[in-house]
């Protein structure tokens, strides 16, 4: 086999690995603002307001006519790294130390949303989707302790999808520091 036939042997983009390079810039931008917005997202709460039902006829709100709604908002005294319902079921948990539930219950939201926001600007990407593996499979292991074998099977998709990410990382070509 010459040389031109090995270059064609091994495959579209050969030369450029400019697939390679969208696939992880696709992975990146994927994992990136999943993890900045699961981090956001453990700020949130919902809030119950009473609004006025719109008149249908006058297309006017009517006074007398109000309903509950309930809209969404995030603010810093709503944060909850783990969810009440499972900090509950954590808590009955003997391999679970106290401690250790405490700790990832506070540190859980900053650390997606750092992970995320280094991910997306590509600041220490190799860093950002290794941490962003400890935390899906830190979770992992909470679910498998309560017994949520659904949570499991979509935290083994995020962790296949960093892995995936991991062995693409070589083709980083958006990054502010490619080292990490």
């Amino acid at each position: 086999m010459n040389d031109s036939t090995k270059k064609n042997a091994d495959g579209p983009g050969q030369g450029c690995n400019c697939d390679y390079s969208l696939a992880f810039l696709v992975l990146r931008a994927w994992l990136g603002l999943r993890a900045l917005l699961a981090g956001i997202e453990k700020f949130g709460a919902y809030k119950t307001i009473q609004q006025p039902i719109i008149d249908p006829t006058t297309g006017q709100p009517d006074p007398n006519a109000v309903v509950d709604v309930k809209v969404k908002f995030y603010a810093l005294a709503n944060y909850a790294g783990v969810p009440a319902g499972l900090k509950s079921k954590f808590a009955n948990e003997a391999l679970l130390p106290g401690f250790a539930l405490n700790l990832f219950d506070k540190v859980l939201g900053p650390a997606f949303i750092i992970a995320g926001v280094m991910l997306l600007l590509g600041i220490g990407t190799r860093t950002s989707l290794f941490v962003q593996g400890l935390i899906y499979t830190a979770l992992t292991v909470g679910l498998i302790l309560i017994n949520q074998p659904d949570g499991i099977s979509w935290l083994g998709i995020h962790v296949a999808l960093v892995a995936m990410a991991l062995m693409l990382a070589k083709h980083n070509k958006l990054a502010l520091l490619k080292k990490w």
